[in-house]
């Protein structure tokens, strides 16, 4: 594995011939996906400045172009009609000054009438390194490219740490108030998040305070891209939790959790009405963020980052990592979040292939089950062996997901069995497969797993129990992988 210096990580890209090569080069690998937003080339990790303008759905997402590397961070830009369909737009916004010399990190979107702004945390370090965070903002000019502020709109506070990251702007009309969530750590090294306010959308911003979440004060070591959204009359608080394992979850350090309760904006408390839950189970699922501007007061729409920090994959080696997860749909039932592929998905759809064993590369499998056991398992060799197994164990009510299974291994030293908790049985299984990943949505979406998978080309079978039924239909592509820079 490629052993990158500082240098190569923060080069500066002047110009697209520079990596037009790279490109060329990664195009041809056997992962790269036909339906999920990926890199033109090099890294992409967390989604930024997600929400519907003008008829149009932005997306952004953390880019480094040199190679599966962290380092400068530029927002690549794509956008959508339909959440499904994703173009190459080219870099969104460059790091390009002072306050964000060292990378425009995490942030997200707010459409205000015909503006469509971005806020997001400028990554400034001096020349020891030292990090300085600004909480910066820009307005979408007319080509598309971000025009910056000439200031930020306020800096960290002496008083936490280093970590002060992931903007996320809402508007609360009662107060007539802007607020901004950010994430952070205090100087216990205990994850928080902070609240800012102002009446004017780009001035006028303030500290008002810690966001209280009871219950929370010693949860983690980071918060990051905490992020609000209303459905159906509740409050959903989503958030990052770093430096700290969780029950179920293996030696991961790194987690997305959700809390459903009530935001009050005059004391700063968001109140749980329960504990927290796992927004997606999977091995590979960091960094959700909800789309600004959604319509719908029963329905939220949510994207997240295939892949975790810190953690290497198999595409490293060709010099390109990470994808977005599907868009999903969330709803609230039962004081849970149920969640569901964008309904375009099921426009892709081709005709159903034959239930032979044989596993498309790029396919959507719905499995129902009729009770009792469920066995299914992805990406088997021919004679059935190996594979990226999900066996549903009825005594303890747990769809158990295993992929040790399969030919190329990674991540082992963070875990490869995760549980997902599934009462009363496993009804169904929607698992939606590209070249390199899976997204599995349990019981109409009551839990969903996602993870990254990387089959050799003896791994494209299944098999499925008794009592079980399977219905599997290729899936057209609805990325186009050019390069536009």
């Amino acid at each position: 594995m490629k052993e990158w210096t500082r240098e190569e990580r923060y080069r500066v890209l002047h110009s697209a011939q520079e990596i037009e090569g790279l490109h060329e080069q990664i195009v041809h690998s056997v992962y790269r996906q036909r339906f999920h937003v990926q890199p033109v080339t090099g890294l992409s990790s967390d989604p930024n400045g997600f929400g519907y303008h003008n008829g149009l759905w932005h997306l952004y997402y953390q880019w480094c172009p040199w190679g599966a590397v962290h380092g400068l961070k530029y927002w690549y830009h794509v956008t959508s009609e339909d959440l499904l369909h994703w173009k190459n737009a080219g870099v969104g916004m460059h790091p390009d000054t002072y306050f964000d010399n060292r990378g425009c990190h995490s942030g997200s979107a707010f459409s205000d009438g015909e503006e469509l702004y971005l806020f997001y945390t400028g990554n400034h370090r001096d020349e020891d390194w030292t990090r300085t965070p600004y909480t910066c903002a820009a307005r979408l000019g007319a080509d598309g490219k971000a025009v910056k502020l000439p200031q930020p709109l306020f800096g960290p506070r002496d008083d936490y740490s280093e970590h002060q990251r992931d903007p996320k702007i809402v508007y609360v009309p009662e107060k007539g108030k802007y607020y901004i969530f950010i994430g952070a750590q205090n100087l216990e090294l205990k994850g928080r998040a902070l609240m800012y306010e102002s009446e004017s959308l780009l001035e006028g911003w303030k500290f008002a305070g810690e966001l209280k979440v009871p219950g929370f004060e010693d949860f983690g070591g980071m918060w990051e891209c905490p992020c609000i959204v209303r459905i159906s009359g509740k409050d959903v608080l989503i958030f990052s939790p770093q430096y700290t394992k969780l029950p179920g979850r293996g030696e991961s350090t790194n987690h997305n959790i959700y809390l459903v309760g009530s935001m009050d904006y005059d004391t700063l408390t968001f109140t749980p009405e329960g504990g927290y839950q796992f927004l997606d189970f999977g091995f590979d699922f960091y960094a959700a963020q909800f789309a600004a501007n959604v319509s719908d007061p029963d329905k939220a729409i949510l994207i997240a980052w295939i892949g975790l920090p810190d953690n290497h994959y198999c595409t490293e080696p060709e010099d390109w990592e990470g994808s977005m997860t599907v868009v999903r749909e969330l709803r609230l039932k039962d004081g849970r979040l149920v969640q569901s592929p964008v309904q375009a998905l099921a426009s892709l759809r081709e005709a159903p292939a034959p239930t032979d064993g044989t596993l498309p590369d790029v396919c959507e499998v719905l499995a129902e089950a009729s009770g009792g056991g469920f066995d299914l398992n992805f990406f088997t060799k021919a004679d059935g062996t190996g594979g990226f197994t999900c066996h549903y164990d009825g005594e303890r009510s747990v769809l158990v997901v295993d992929r040790r299974g399969m030919d190329n291994r990674f991540n082992q030293n963070v875990g490869e069995v995760l549980e997902v908790p599934v009462p009363g049985g496993v009804r169904n299984v929607r698992a939606l497969i590209d070249r390199c990943s899976i997204e599995l949505f349990i019981n109409d979406g009551e839990a969903a797993f996602t993870s990254h998978v990387y089959p050799t080309a003896d791994e494209h079978h299944y098999t499925v129990s008794q009592g079980a039924e399977v219905t599997i239909y290729p899936l057209k592509p609805s990325v186009v992988d050019d390069f536009v820079v």
